[in-house]
């Protein structure tokens, strides 16, 4: 095994000062312009956009140019994918401090490309061409009138060698930016490119709007709420877990060995390489985080469509798979993957604002915030796919990892999957507050062994971590399941202490771990409610998961407490003075 843990392939040598850039103004005049409602995707991603960080958001692909191209035969070809493509000439006009409810499809516009030349480049100039595109995510685009690509070529001697671009999420996901690149290398090539024939933004926002796609989106809600209210609120919930600062290295894998297992695997199974590499994720996630199930999102499967597959627009709303891996073996795991996986893909088309208010009221009634903890992203099987840029010498590698940059990360554990053959290649952003790097390492080279033994053999789950030497999380005596969540009671005690202010906090946990109990005592003149508790707690609670705190399912107040402070069956024995859920509706427990 090749491996580079502390290296960080993305420090180069500075490159040589490149000539000053100069920027070309690019027109196109296509016809009539259009405008329509947003597609469920683009409301979706807009709302990310204006909430979060561009860094996060913005997406970064680089192109390599075949040699014997012009600057003009590129600006060009990128013209060409202006007028072919509504998504590129659509902007979203709203007035300041509102969000867009509309997208309007330009007739005719301008955009720029910004032509950087080097009389050389570093000796990794894919790399280089790579932070070239990552450093344009950074800044917001104006929604309502900017080009969603940031195109910049840049030239060798005059002659582009790479187009480097930064693009909206609002108009292309990393899907639609392979697409891009694969249509703009076709022209480059003097391929005629065929009609599009997936749909255009306001074409598939009509679909949604039909009365088809409006009971597909209930089904998607009564789907999502099923998971959200019964499964595991964090996947990693873990007193590791605390420490994290949502940055994480990128570590890519490229193993001849694991294709070659997946492929043996997948034929003595009898089922599609792609549900038996989500099954073996799947197993060794929960396997990881000790969970029954594995909740993660998956959010290429609305590509599966024809009408959507070659589609360039943001198709970015997640399907959301949950697994109960309580079965004996791996082979078991994988049969039950397949239907769990469609079951998700039905269920990825949705109105993203009810989404979310379901999931406010939902983990309000529960006690919790729902942790989009792990994401699961297999390109490999799109029509084209989007392949990070990597070393050639790596091609051929049996197992070799290698460690990238650091970059935000707003969950805790996120795979993408370039290709399946002629090797495995995937890369993995995991936190390093729950990874360690040789446990990052450890968890790619585990996922490779469980698939070898997995090519010749039905594998038991309760002997995954002899096979891949991927251990458990460790959680001390404190910590319990508690609405099949795992939770640290000693974590929510003090958590609801802190949000009452200090009021004396006792958390007993029910028999069969079915909820927890809060005893507060009021003292002096401060007199709380169950309902004011319940809502204090929930603010004080991290927005994306509470390292194993859950609310407690009742809380029970008393006038002072007992003089064992530590003893349930002391506060048990006082005197109530006002008990309830503090909920406005009654808490289901359902798992």
């Amino acid at each position: 095994m090749n491996t580079s843990v502390g290296k960080d392939t993305m420090h180069l040598n500075p490159p040589p000062a490149p000539n000053t850039p100069r920027t070309v103004s690019v027109t196109y005049a296509c016809g009539d312009e259009r405008r329509g409602p947003l597609t469920m995707g683009q409301a979706n991603m807009i709302r990310c956009i204006l909430r979060d960080d561009p860094e996060h958001i913005n997406n970064h692909d680089v192109w390599a140019v075949p040699s014997g191209t012009s600057v003009e035969g590129a600006i060009d070809a990128l013209r060409t994918l202006a007028l072919r493509h509504e998504g590129l000439r659509t902007t979203f006009p709203h007035a300041p401090g509102t969000a867009p409810v509309e997208q309007v499809v330009a007739a005719e516009g301008t955009f720029t490309v910004t032509v950087v030349d080097h009389t050389e480049f570093p000796e990794e100039p894919a790399r280089y061409a790579e932070s070239v595109a990552r450093a344009a995510r950074a800044g917001r685009f104006a929604l309502d009138r900017e080009f969603p690509l940031r195109i910049s070529l840049l030239t060798l001697g005059g002659v582009p060698v790479h187009a480097a671009l930064a693009s909206s999420h609002a108009v292309t996901d990393g899907s639609a930016l392979a697409v891009l690149r694969e249509e703009f290398l076709a022209l480059l090539a003097g391929e005629e490119l065929p009609p599009p024939a997936s749909f255009a933004p306001l074409d598939l926002a009509a679909q949604e709007a039909s009365p088809t796609g409006k009971r597909k989106s209930e089904a998607s809600l009564r789907y999502w709420e099923r998971i959200i209210r019964t499964e595991p609120q964090e996947m990693f919930a873990e007193p590791r877990a605390a420490g994290a600062d949502g940055r994480a290295r990128q570590l890519t894998l490229r193993s001849g060995r694991g294709a070659r297992a997946l492929a043996s695997a997948a034929g003595r199974i009898g089922n599609p390489e792609a549900t038996v590499l989500l099954a073996a994720w799947c197993a060794l996630v929960a396997h990881r985080s000790g969970q029954d199930s594995c909740v993660t999102a998956v959010p290429t499967s609305n590509r599966f469509h024809p009408t959507i597959a070659r589609s360039v627009n943001t198709l970015s709303q997640d399907a959301l798979l949950c697994l109960d891996v309580r079965v004996p073996s791996f082979d078991t795991l994988v049969r039950k993957t397949w239907g769990a996986a469609l079951n998700a893909y039905r269920h990825s088309q949705f109105d993203s604002v009810r989404l979310w208010e379901m999931i406010d009221r939902v983990t309000g009634e529960r006690g919790s915030h729902f942790a989009r903890d792990v994401v699961f992203n297999d390109v490999s099987v799109l029509p084209a796919t989007l392949l990070s840029i990597s070393p050639q010498e790596s091609r051929a590698a049996e197992l070799d990892l290698t460690w990238g940059p650091f970059q935000a990360l707003p969950t805790r554990m996120l795979a993408f999957t370039y290709e399946t053959a002629p090797q495995l290649h995937l890369s993995l952003w995991a936190d390093p507050a729950l990874f360690t790097p040789g446990e990052a390492e450890g968890f790619l080279t585990g996922l490779v062994r469980l698939l070898e033994a997995a090519a010749i053999r039905d594998v038991p789950l309760e002997s995954l971590t002899g096979v891949t030497g991927v251990g458990q999380a460790v959680r001390g005596r404190d910590w319990t399941r508690v609405d099949g969540c795992w939770v640290s009671p000693s974590a929510v005690q003090d958590a609801l202490g802190a949000a009452v202010g200090g009021l004396p906090v006792h958390i007993a946990t029910d028999a069969g771990g079915s909820g927890l109990t809060a005893y507060i005592a009021r003292g002096g003149d401060t007199a709380p409610t169950p309902t004011g508790v319940h809502e204090a707690l929930m603010a004080a609670l991290p927005a994306h998961g509470g390292s194993g705190v859950i609310a407690p399912a009742r809380y029970v107040l008393v006038e002072s407490p007992p003089a064992e402070r530590d003893r349930s069956d002391a506060w048990r024995r006082l005197q109530i003075i006002e008990e309830g859920t503090g909920r406005s509706r009654q808490v289901r427990h359902e798992r």
